[in-house]
């Protein structure tokens, strides 16, 4: 066997994991989606974290003892965890009461505005792609947002705000990405997350009706949080599989599998209605999102976990 052709074998088993990994994240969506009317977003949110905080330290604990628990820059983790917070409760609360695709397809300015902030906070060169891309991209959430701004009122703004938080904690990430430990900081992330979700928990139980927990959760509901933590975890370990074997930027185009696969769930799983007005707009994301891949191809590779 040549050398060429074991690259794309492994080249071609690494888009199929990752395939296999951006195919599920919109299962989990869905499943959090399912869960309303059961129990309030940040209660789900909160319970979904602890699980994965839980899971995270044994495995930490496990594979470095006490060291491992040991960072620097505890409070750059903090930050890590609030953003986590921030973008997870706006985005539970939006796959509540809006279209799973609309939601999903909102989140996909992340890119954009990682790119943004990547220029601003770390003097990273922003090519006029970046700048084409990025407008691109707002007009399309902003064509988004008008038919469910009208449905649904401002918080149909929720996602966005989910994307703003997920671009920051990427770029808090990025600064903590000499930590010795990559288990210690995805360890820390989940569990300052969780703390956060655990307290807006406590304080839209007394505070905010619609936030009030009823009651303890249902078994199933404890289920199905265990099943979206697990799912994620699985999600993020075939992704880092599938860059052990192929390039970021071979990867990167099929991020786009999560809205086909979320409008279908959106569509036939919960009834949602498929605005032609909004989809437009989704591919104007997509289209700003292949613009800023095709230049980052170009100039170089670099994987953002």
């Amino acid at each position: 066997m040549t050398a060429d052709h074991s690259r794309d074998r492994a080249a071609a088993s690494g888009i199929t994991l990752a395939l296999v990994a951006f195919a599920g994240f919109p299962l989990g969506d869905a499943v959090i989606k399912s869960m309303a009317g059961d129990w309030p977003a940040p209660a789900v949110a909160a319970l979904r974290f602890a699980i994965g905080a839980l899971a995270l330290a044994v495995i930490l604990f496990m594979r470095e003892g006490r060291r491992g628990f040991q960072v620097n820059r505890p409070w750059l983790h903090v930050a890590r965890g609030f953003a986590l917070f921030v973008g997870t409760i706006s985005f539970f609360s939006a796959i509540y009461i809006m279209p799973l695709a609309d939601a999903v397809a909102i989140s996909f300015i992340n890119p954009i505005l990682t790119a943004l902030f990547s220029g601003w906070f770390l003097k990273e060169k922003m090519p006029p792609r970046t700048w084409v891309a990025t407008i691109i991209a707002f007009a399309g959430v902003l064509i988004m947002l008008r038919p469910n701004v009208a449905a649904f009122g401002w918080v149909a703004i929720l996602p966005l705000i989910s994307a703003f938080a997920m671009s920051t904690m990427l770029i808090l990430n990025r600064m903590v990405s000499t930590q010795r430990s990559i288990f210690a900081a995805q360890f820390y992330i989940a569990f300052w997350a969780a703390v956060f979700l655990i307290i807006a928990s406590l304080i839209g139980h007394w505070l905010v009706p619609v936030m009030a927990v009823p009651s303890a959760p249902d078994w199933d509901v404890v289920l199905r949080c265990l099943l979206v933590a697990l799912t994620a975890t699985g999600c993020h370990f075939l992704l880092f599989m599938a860059t052990m074997r192929t390039t970021a930027a071979a990867i990167a185009p099929i991020v786009y599998i999560q809205l086909l696969i979320a409008t279908a769930i959106s569509v036939f799983v919960f009834d949602d209605p498929i605005d032609r007005t909004a989809m437009f707009g989704g591919f104007l994301i997509i289209f700003s999102g292949l613009l800023l891949w095709r230049s980052s191809r170009k100039a170089t590779t670099v994987l953002e976990a």
